[in-house]
């Protein structure tokens, strides 16, 4: 365990020893510590206790939840900060962790980077103030990416279900009337589009990690894993994974899939312009293409990811995330409370799923009519809330992530990504990426299984 907490400092910019996580002790509304799970008193001392709370999100207009959060305990002012998206966002975070001042209370964090939190005990376990009565509120496999083992690190905000979002005239035209319910039938048709239309089914985006991890996904691959200590678990190039990988190099070398760069001009311009049949995205997809491509509205519809196995009901997960309290905080009941509220709260949580456009991993909205019913212009009246919050049942709750995510990220640009944008093997470049990353982990002081 030393090595690898040494270590920390390389991979998160710093490593914040804190005495509460490894005596057990929790902190009192003053930022103190006792005993044990808080009290009743000590939560209601805490937020009618004038204090400043700072949270940094990315999330648009989420000032309107915690206008409601301020409206329950007006004592309690809340100050939202953008401080950037993805790694700018994490790269601040660790610099103000390593720095010993200016972290936030609470931070947004997606599932993949919590591990690189919990190594260098940046994180608050909050199981002490209550967050275990939440875990049935919850799918399965979000309340897993949060809490895979007894800590529990975050509340789920947001999670990517996967799906398939298709042009239903384009296919038409092709003479498919269904969407493919098996990969198999995904490419059979994926030839029929291109000789019929000159259209590719979808795109794989060559340098796009989550997408691909997301197929792992949904096929029962287990690439990561990690024990919270010092042993990860490292087997991108297992057979399960190469058969994933064969799968898309033969239809890349066919030139049935393209494999443009997503979410750049080009991309953008096909999925308005039916270069792309279809789109195998996250639950957040079908808001997002309704701006993209606009002009197609009324001709796209939603269907479950093709199955490797007629007859099962698998998806992965593509994205999300969580809203964690920094180890740190001196006002750590109220920032739990917040992080609570935020994604609990019944009036909050429907907001981030109807105004943010956030898909839930709530089961109370994932159930409720005011979001499942709605019917959906662009999907041609279909509600497509309802298909994804049924997806969202199936997918596998044991999947976990590397606390070096950063690089695993990096290198699958530098090997898959590559390899993909060459129309090379892709099952080959993963015995590339499997060595990159075993060496890194072991360099960094882990041992790897």
């Amino acid at each position: 365990m030393k090595k690898a907490r040494r270590t920390a400092v390389t991979l998160v910019g710093g490593a914040v020893s804190i005495g509460m996580l490894l005596t057990g002790c929790t902190p009192d509304a003053g930022g103190g510590t006792t005993d044990g799970p808080i009290t009743d008193e000590q939560r209601e001392e805490a937020l009618s206790t004038p204090t400043e709370l700072t949270f940094w999100t990315w999330v648009p207009d989420i000032e309107n939840e915690v206008a409601l959060f301020e409206e329950k305990y007006p004592e309690i002012d809340v100050t939202v900060e953008n401080v950037g998206q993805g790694l700018p966002h994490y790269q601040k975070l660790r610099s103000a962790i390593e720095a010993g001042e200016g972290a936030p209370d609470v931070a947004q964090i997606e599932y993949q980077y919590i591990p690189s939190f919990v190594l260098p005990e940046s994180l608050l376990d909050l199981r002490p103030y209550g967050a275990d009565d939440l875990s049935g509120e919850y799918v399965d496999w979000a309340w897993n990416q949060v809490s895979p083992d007894d800590p529990v690190w975050a509340i789920p905000q947001d999670v990517g279900p996967m799906g398939n979002l298709y042009r239903e005239d384009i296919l038409a035209q092709a003479g498919i009337t269904e969407p493919p319910a098996t990969w198999d039938e995904y490419a059979t048709a994926a030839q029929a589009v291109k000789e019929a239309t000159g259209s590719y089914i979808s795109n794989l985006g060559a340098t796009q990690a989550g997408q691909m991890i997301g197929f792992f996904w949904q096929a029962g691959v287990k690439p990561f894993g990690y024990d919270g200590e010092e042993t990860v678990k490292i087997d991108v190039n297992s057979d399960e994974a190469k058969e994933v990988a064969t799968y898309w190099t033969d239809l890349i070398q066919q030139d049935l899939i393209s494999t443009d760069v997503d979410f750049q001009d080009e991309w953008y311009q096909g999925l308005a312009s039916g270069k792309y049949a279809g789109w195998l995205t996250a639950a957040w997809g079908p808001i997002f293409l309704q701006g993209t491509a606009e002009g197609t509205t009324g001709l796209w519809r939603a269907a479950p990811l093709p199955q490797w196995q007629e007859g099962d009901e698998v998806s992965g997960n593509w994205g999300g995330s969580s809203d964690a309290v920094l180890a740190d905080s001196e006002n750590p009941i109220a920032a739990y409370e917040l992080a609570k509220f935020i994604n609990s709260d019944e009036e909050s949580a429907m907001k981030l799923a109807t105004e943010q456009f956030l898909f839930p991993p709530q089961v109370s909205v994932l159930e409720d009519p005011a979001f499942v019913d709605q019917e959906s212009e662009f999907y041609g009246g279909q509600q497509v809330n309802k298909l994804f919050s049924e997806i969202s049942e199936t997918v596998d709750t044991d999947f976990q992530w590397l606390p070096f995510m950063d690089y695993v990220y990096s290198s699958y640009e530098e090997t898959i990504g590559t390899v993909i944008a060459d129309k090379g093997d892709i099952a080959a470049a993963l015995d590339e990426w499997q060595d990159q990353l075993v060496a890194y982990a072991e360099d960094q002081g882990f041992t790897v299984e």
